[in-house]
């Protein structure tokens, strides 16, 4: 079961970007459907384990949509990000972590997580899948800061004219 919502949500995500990315863009592109199977592949991650097909199916739907928008997004504002990994990883990362939360069904996994809130769970999961994300955003945004600080002082963040011109 969790081989099919993993590739269920792939599928899905990949028609979604898709056909958001042909509505969007007026034309279909390649690069926006690869990133949607692997925007369904990190949505699920999180939910795979725990939710139904039916379910896996609409967390693929909205990953895949979900990462269009975002690259356009980032693209607009001009985050130099010319592979959509932000999007990729970051958006649907956490859109995934989230629909944990509202999509849990305890059937799944007796004893472990429960039911999620749209499941009659309340909002215990969602709030717990909500703190997390917080967390690993404060940590990995902290760690970055100084590992940043720390290349930056050593050796440099970027290369001289010279190399990049090469």
């Amino acid at each position: 079961r969790i081989a099919t919502t993993t590739n269920t949500a792939a599928a899905a995500a990949a028609v979604s970007a898709s056909i958001a990315a042909w509505l969007l863009l007026k034309k279909p592109d390649l690069t926006m459907i690869l990133n949607g199977a692997l925007a369904g592949l990190v949505a699920i991650t999180a939910p795979c384990a725990f939710v139904s097909v039916a379910d896996s199916l609409i967390i693929g739907l909205g990953a895949g949509v979900l990462v269009v928008l975002s690259v356009l997004f980032f693209d607009r504002i001009r985050v130099d990000d010319p592979v959509g990994a932000i999007s990729v990883h970051l958006m649907c990362g956490v859109f995934g972590t989230l629909m944990l939360g509202l999509l849990a069904q305890d059937q799944f996994m007796p004893n472990t997580t429960g039911d999620g809130l749209l499941y009659g769970g309340g909002w215990k999961l969602f709030t717990a899948q909500l703190i997390g994300v917080a967390a690993v955003g404060v940590f990995a945004f902290a760690i970055s800061l100084l590992f940043w600080a720390i290349i930056k002082a050593t050796v440099g963040l970027r290369v001289g004219p010279e190399e990049e011109l090469e």
